[in-house]
């Protein structure tokens, strides 16, 4: 069945919004990877890295929120399930030439459903949260590609971007 061919899940046959009922589902263990970049400048970056961001330790701040966006996403995307994550890591990677850095979230769930909305809320938050840190010395920082970079379990399988 090709991509096209496919039913939309979340709605009703009447075309009312539905959440799926995924009660035959098996639980497995399935895994998601975000990731997604903020671009902060010169002089934000070395703030950031020499710990001088007069709000606290930006990316450890971010870190916590990232995770913590994750246990809410159902709260927050209408159709999503409620899961009992059982992990997840929030990790950063720097570019000093392009003063940017790249935030990949982790999520992992024994459960009946994927964790993709987990692992995107989780690293959209994290780099919503540099912005908010660091927004007294830019506000012309961008966030940008924000993307799925990697999926595991369940009946669709593995998926890695770009394979």
């Amino acid at each position: 069945m090709s991509r096209s061919d496919r039913q939309f899940t979340h709605f009703d046959q009447e075309g009312n919004a539905i959440m799926v009922d995924v009660s035959d589902k098996e639980n497995t263990v399935r895994k998601a990877v975000a990731k997604g970049r903020i671009y902060l400048g010169k002089e934000a970056m070395d703030a950031v890295l020499n710990h001088r961001v007069k709000k606290g330790d930006v990316l450890g701040v971010a870190r916590v929120a990232g995770i913590m966006a994750v246990k809410n996403t159902s709260t927050l995307i209408p159709m999503c399930h409620t899961l009992l994550i059982t992990g997840c890591g929030v990790e950063f990677k720097t570019d000093i030439e392009l003063y940017s850095i790249s935030a990949y979230c982790t999520v992992t769930v024994n459960g009946k459903t994927g964790v993709e909305m987990e692992a995107l809320m989780g690293v959209s938050t994290a780099l919503l949260t540099i912005y908010d840190m660091c927004k007294a010395i830019n506000r012309e920082m961008e966030i940008s590609d924000i993307m799925v970079v990697e999926k595991s379990g369940g009946k669709s399988g593995t998926f890695i971007k770009g394979k």
